[in-house]
């Protein structure tokens, strides 16, 4: 009831609320004009370089809290057996597939508030926030029970063999029941980001992180649950981060807000949202696909496969999270300049976010390439898997220098709400490109066509990418003198 009635109360002006509800006017219903104006004034003037570096930091820290946590669970569930190390790449196909939605109507809805506001218009804002977020809370609850309802098939479908598939029930169960909070989180964070308050929805993902890693241990091994712990220590880490990132809107820290009340009536609204974020979907969703389809190649020569190829995975997640951490930052300044037809800043953030995206991914992969060994037996030390996983694992190195490239060229375009080519460029490194190699290259080169998978398909998405991005730069360069 209480959350309840600060929903009724945040949809009415700071005059009637107060009126409304007097004895609980300490409430904030949003924020204030004035403040808002300031908002404005840092999104749309500060430095470029400062600006990103400012929004980048607390979303690259979110990212690497929220990837060393999937690897926490990695590392411990690995310390169990190669099978319940396996099961952890299995279940990660579901996270994609939790984070492809939750994307989606972030992502989606945060483009339309940040170029919404750029044009100082927060009535749209809200309506939008609203709307992805309820959506966003029902499709988690359609995704719970058709999992828990089929949960054996589902984890056959996504790759698990029969002596994975006993922990990777165990893991998914706790994971599902927790699908609703999970996704709703993902758009409140992807929101607070385009709203230029990264610091915020940072807070609420490395409180969960943080919780996460510190539930592990405790319940894998203190209480004895083997993988169906990794699983709730999970699963009430981001219902931590859910209540927290939710507190943010309920106490009037955004320009948006959530109520009921601003959910739309109008269909076209949500295909906007959804449409906008497509890029998202089709990047997390074939990202789901595609490790299912790597889990079932390399289920063919057994277990120790599969689990090399997880923790591999697993890995360059987190040195991705650098690459997308600095793109994060980004996102909001292209949309809100692009709203408020700054159209050199936009192209100027977009250089200064590839130069620092390959500067900071460059030191990372150099530490990796050197402790290669170390790391990958730090998550399974089995001779079998860290022979499988070590030719993967150097491959996969070098053609990440190229994502500061590809992750850019994506974002901006899904930023500006150019969503055809943001869908086709998203889709390229795990659908176009990937799906293919993966169902090809097994058969012609064995395992190592497993291992050079990935790799080959970023390379071909990084020729795919540039010459759309050296188009659009030069017509935005063109286009802030027609704005003035």
């Amino acid at each position: 009831m209480l959350v309840y009635k600060l929903f009724e109360l945040k949809v009415l002006s700071r005059p009637q609320a107060l009126a409304a509800c007097p004895e609980e006017s300490e409430v904030p219903a949003a924020m204030t004009q004035e403040q808002t104006a300031l908002q404005f004034q840092k999104m749309t003037q500060t430095p470029i370089p400062r600006l990103i570096l400012t929004l980048a930091g607390p979303t690259i820290l979110s990212m690497l809290i929220t990837s060393i946590y999937n690897l926490a669970d990695t590392f411990f569930v690995g310390q169990l057996s190669t099978s319940a190390s396996g099961a952890v790449g299995v279940v990660s196909s579901l996270m994609a597939i939790i984070q492809a939605l939750g994307f989606m109507l972030g992502h989606g809805a945060g483009s339309i508030i940040s170029r919404s506001l750029g044009q100082r218009d927060t009535e749209t804002a809200s309506r939008f926030a609203s709307t992805s977020f309820f959506t966003a809370l029902a499709f988690g609850a359609v995704l719970a029970v058709g999992g828990l309802a089929t949960l054996t098939p589902f984890m056959r479908l996504l790759g698990s063999t029969e002596t994975i598939l006993p922990h990777a029930r165990a893991y998914a169960f706790y994971i599902l029941l927790a699908a609703p909070p999970m996704m709703s989180s993902l758009v409140m964070n992807n929101i607070l980001r385009y709203e230029g308050k990264a610091s915020f929805a940072m807070i609420g993902l490395v409180t969960g992180g943080i919780l996460n890693m510190a539930l592990d241990p405790l319940f894998i091994f203190g209480f004895k649950m083997g993988a169906a712990g990794a699983g709730l220590a999970t699963a009430l880490s981001q219902l931590v981060s859910f209540l927290i990132l939710l507190s943010m809107y309920l106490r009037g820290k955004t320009v948006s807000r959530l109520s009921l009340r601003y959910y739309t009536r109008r269909p076209r609204d949500l295909a906007r949202i959804l449409t906008t974020g497509l890029p998202s979907f089709g990047r997390q969703g074939l990202a789901s696909i595609a490790s299912m389809l790597l889990n079932l190649a390399a289920s063919a020569y057994g277990d120790a496969a599969v689990a090399g190829m997880s923790i591999v995975s697993r890995i360059f997640m987190f040195v991705l999270s650098v690459a997308l951490g600095v793109g994060q930052g980004f996102q909001p300044v292209a949309a809100f300049n692009f709203g408020a037809q700054k159209y050199r800043r936009v192209r100027q953030a977009c250089l200064f976010t590839m130069v620092a995206g390959f500067g900071f991914i460059t030191l990372i992969l150099a530490l990796c390439w050197v402790e290669a060994e170390p790391l990958v037996r730090l998550f399974r030390d089995d001779p079998e898997v860290t022979t499988i996983a070590l030719p993967a694992f150097y491959y996969q190195c070098a053609a990440m220098l190229l994502q500061p490239v590809i992750v850019c060229s994506n974002m901006l375009f899904q930023s500006i709400g150019k969503a055809g080519r943001a869908t086709f460029l998203s889709c390229c490194r795990q659908g176009i490109c990937f799906i293919p190699l993966i169902l090809l290259l097994p058969s012609a080169w064995g395992l190592f066509g497993i291992q050079v998978c990935q790799p080959i398909a970023d390379v071909l998405t990084f020729f795919i990418s540039v010459p759309f991005l050296v188009q659009y730069l030069g017509e935005l360069n063109r286009m802030e003198p027609a704005a003035q």
